[in-house]
């Protein structure tokens, strides 16, 4: 995890007047920091914060070549097929960083070319001096951030990897109007410079849409005539690749299934790839939490180095506006699951030295996992809601999974979301996607049953949201949530909310809490969001916690599994 950020068509030459809004973003990379103009690019400053995870000696970005010195790159990402390209077409390397396959690539094709041919996650920024124009790219989900200000009429565009490195400009004279949004997923933004240093947009193209088979050498090159067997090798191809890495590796582990089965792919690969340290595992939840004892059962199975993180409802507590800020958002699903993963990640940078992290985010939006989709009214609808999820991952889950661990230095990786995983798993008979006896995320279930990689029992486990299985089963989180913030909000306030807030008006005083500390640090930009998270076909659904929802289910036994009979509920 690193953090980028440009900022081209300014008004003033001295790059040390932008150092303040250059360090909102230091979380991101605690490692290495550079700021700095250059005569080829007048009117514009560039900053890089850096966490090193691989070549260390030639890491520091904005990132050049002797070979195409007109050329700058500030990118945050993992370009997993960097060597496979390399030998694809003869690239002699600089340097053992991934990202320098990108200028190659560029310098050979452009960028469309370029971007069709990376497999990985990232967002970017490339500077063809020598053209004069700025290439603004991201990944198909958006798994890494990248925000742009612009204010078209003063030629002026601004890229960050979080919005918190941009919003302090708008409070300046020269910015007032200033537009900041995210950069759109799976697109390649491109502007030109003109001679007074103001940047145009030119056009935008989309390179690799959700689904979309990809068009890079990957791992997985044939497939066999069993599609639950394609399911495997894709995933643990997607966890292999992933491996990529010169700090050590670990795993969020919730006990649920996406993470117990990443994690033990991860610990089988890890050990085949000569991986000598054990891989640790980490769980959080209150005590008893049914993730915490699900969890603790795959760790034993798996035999990874496992650590507990038990919070307090007051630890909790004290963090929410901290978690706010660095997420982003003001919604109400991705701050109740983020406090979670918000804490076991600082435990994760103050108490290891762990710094890469997997995890199971996108199977619940990829292989219809959450519970509302019992209720699809057929696969069509399943399907369609499924690629919606997709689409719009960035801003609800992946944004939580980034800034959560973003927030303490760390980079998360997640397989799930590996482009030639999902498309293959969408381009499955769409049938075969929905859940089956009363089963969510059935045939992904299935393609590793019998194995005995996990449990059964965990295996077959019914879904149970994070913000949800990290609590006790005496009070659910969201209901400590609620009581705490109905304390924060006045009855007179809350009967005036649709004055306050007439997009997306809080239905709730733990909304309105959550949309006034957006607002502290975030304001007028309430559109970064167009919807509340909330589960769908559930039309008497007040509350987007599985555990309102009639259909939920949830048996828990002394060790906190959820016990399954030959796959059935």
């Amino acid at each position: 995890m690193c953090g980028i950020w440009a900022l081209f068509g300014s008004p003033s030459a001295d790059v040390f007047k932008y150092l303040d809004a250059c360090l909102r973003i230091k979380h991101r990379g605690p490692d290495a920091f550079r700021i700095e103009g250059d005569h080829h690019l007048p009117h514009s400053c560039l900053a890089f914060h850096r966490l090193c995870v691989v070549d260390d000696l030639h890491g520091m970005q904005p990132f050049r070549l002797r070979n195409f010195p007109f050329l700058y790159l500030l990118y945050n990402g993992e370009i997993y097929n960097h060597r496979l390209i390399q030998d694809e077409h003869n690239f002699v390397y600089e340097t053992a960083l991934d990202g320098e396959c990108i200028l190659h690539l560029y310098n050979k094709g452009g960028m469309e070319y370029c971007a069709q041919q990376l497999d990985g996650e990232f967002a970017f920024t490339l500077i063809d001096a020598e053209k004069r124009q700025i290439y603004v790219g991201r990944d198909t989900f958006g798994v890494r951030p990248a925000f742009r200000m612009t204010i078209k009429d003063k030629g002026i565009l601004g890229i960050c990897s979080e919005a918190k490195g941009l919003i302090d400009l708008t409070l300046k004279e020269e910015y007032v109007g200033a537009k900041i949004e995210p950069v759109p997923p799976g697109k390649i933004e491109t502007y030109s410079i003109d001679e007074d240093g103001q940047v145009h947009l030119l056009h935008n193209k989309a390179f690799l849409k959700t689904g979309e088979v990809p068009k890079y050498r990957t791992l997985v090159t044939k497939f066999e005539d069993d599609p639950l067997k394609n399911v495997e090798n894709l995933l643990v191809a997607a966890v292999r690749k992933r491996l990529m890495a010169h700090r050590r590796i670990g795993c969020f582990l919730s006990g649920g299934l996406d993470s117990s089965l990443i994690a033990a792919i991860l610990v089988r690969e890890a050990k085949a790839a000569g991986i000598t340290y054990p891989i640790q595992t980490f769980s959080i939840g209150m005590e008893d939490a049914p993730d915490v004892l699900a969890a603790r059962k795959v760790a034993a199975h798996i035999k990874s180095e496992h650590h507990e993180v038990i919070f307090t409802t007051e630890e909790a507590l004290e963090s929410l506006e901290h978690v706010i800020y660095h997420l982003e958002t003001y919604d109400i699903t991705t701050i109740r699951a983020s406090v979670g993963m918000f804490l076991v990640s600082k435990y994760v940078r103050e108490k290891t030295d762990t710094v890469v992290m997997y995890s199971g985010e996108g199977a619940d939006e990829l292989a219809q996992g959450y519970i509302y989709f019992h209720k699809a009214p057929n696969s069509k609808d399943g399907h369609e809601e499924s690629m919606r999820l997709m689409n719009d991952l960035y801003l609800y889950d992946v944004l939580r999974t980034d800034r959560c661990t973003a927030a303490h230095g760390l980079e998360v990786r997640p397989p799930f979301l590996d482009h030639q995983f999902t498309s293959y798993y969408l381009s499955l008979p769409k049938e075969d996607r929905i859940p089956k006896e009363g089963i969510e995320k059935y045939f992904l279930r299935k393609a590793f049953a019998g194995q005995n990689l996990i449990p059964e029992e965990i295996l077959w486990r019914p879904k149970e949201a994070f913000s949800d299985g990290i609590s006790t089963m005496k009070k659910s989180w969201f209901q400590v949530l609620q009581e705490h913030c109905a304390t924060l909000i006045s009855d007179a306030d809350f009967a005036s909310r649709e004055k306050f807030y007439p997009h997306l008006t809080p239905p709730t005083k733990e909304a309105f809490y959550y949309r006034k500390v957006f607002e502290k640090y975030y304001p007028e930009r309430e559109q970064w969001i167009p919807y509340f998270w909330m589960p769908k076909w559930s039309p008497n659904a007040t509350d987007p916690s599985a555990r309102t929802l009639s259909n939920y289910k949830l048996t828990t036994t002394e060790e906190g599994a959820h016990p399954v009979q030959n796959g059935k509920l």
